[in-house]
């Protein structure tokens, strides 16, 4: 199976490295057209578009302004390294072994509004473009329009045909559903409040990284081997899932 998810606007560039291997991104040459567009920009620009503060702002500037053409571990590290927000914390990748890392780059693919599709190990370099951005680039208003249906062919290019959807809606767009060749499988994680279950945000986006740990360190080659995940107290409800969206609930401590 593959499992997709998003990137995170926080970054570690800092702490030691837990593997000296690494690939190149697939869509590294068309990383480099949106640069030179972000490039152009101003703080005052990336501020507005953005929608951060001049501080932020500035900070991306000069991440655009910096931005080496050649990756390397000199100037740049592997994305599930890189990467430090919530669905990464559920992914604890700190305690990967060699094995986890090589499980990973097969199954597992970071969505991102600069790099299009990254693999665990592919090289990339500190930035922010979020997916949902409406950043003009030639002929094109927005990333959307931009990664057009790229990325769901890249997809159809994987030996499975499985997609586990761990990615949020802003990424997910990013993907065309009709035109994918696999099966889809949308999970969901539900948590008890007040007696009634709902999707609470700063817990689901925890609960993806969990489940893509969950794949990853039982190497899980079935889809149905998904139900069995446990993590964190959910459990699979099959009175509240669908063929293709399937509920993990929590029930309130």
């Amino acid at each position: 199976m593959i499992i997709l998810i998003s990137p995170a606007k926080k970054l570690d560039f800092k702490s030691p490295l837990l593997t000296q291997k690494f690939t190149q991104p697939q869509y590294l040459s068309d990383a480099k057209v949106l640069i030179k567009y972000c490039q152009k920009l101003t703080p005052a620009d990336l501020q507005s578009l953005m929608s951060i503060s001049p501080k932020l702002a500035e900070l991306n500037y000069e991440r655009f302004q910096n931005w080496q053409n050649d990756p390397t571990l000199e100037n740049a590290r592997q994305a599930i390294q890189a990467f430090k927000g919530d669905v990464y914390e559920g992914l604890q990748v700190e305690d990967f072994s060699d094995s986890d890392f090589k499980f990973a780059q097969t199954h597992l693919r970071i969505l991102s509004g600069l790099y299009g599709i990254l693999r665990p190990l592919d090289l990339i370099q500190p930035y922010r473009l979020e997916m949902g951005i409406k950043l003009p680039n030639g002929k094109n208003s927005n990333l959307y329009q931009f990664w057009g249906d790229r990325l769901t062919h890249n997809l159809n290019d994987e030996e499975d045909p499985t997609v586990i959807n761990l990615a949020s809606n802003e990424y997910f767009k990013a993907i065309q559903p009709q035109k994918l060749n696999a099966k889809l499988i949308q999970p969901i994680f539900l948590d008890e409040k007040n007696g009634k279950y709902k999707i609470i945000s700063f817990y689901a986006k925890k609960a993806r990284g969990l489940m893509s740990r969950f794949i990853i360190k039982n190497q899980l080659q079935q889809v149905e081997d998904l139900k069995n995940f446990d993590l964190a107290g959910y459990h699979f409800d099959k009175s509240r899932s669908t063929e293709s969206v399937w509920a993990f609930v929590r029930p309130e401590r």
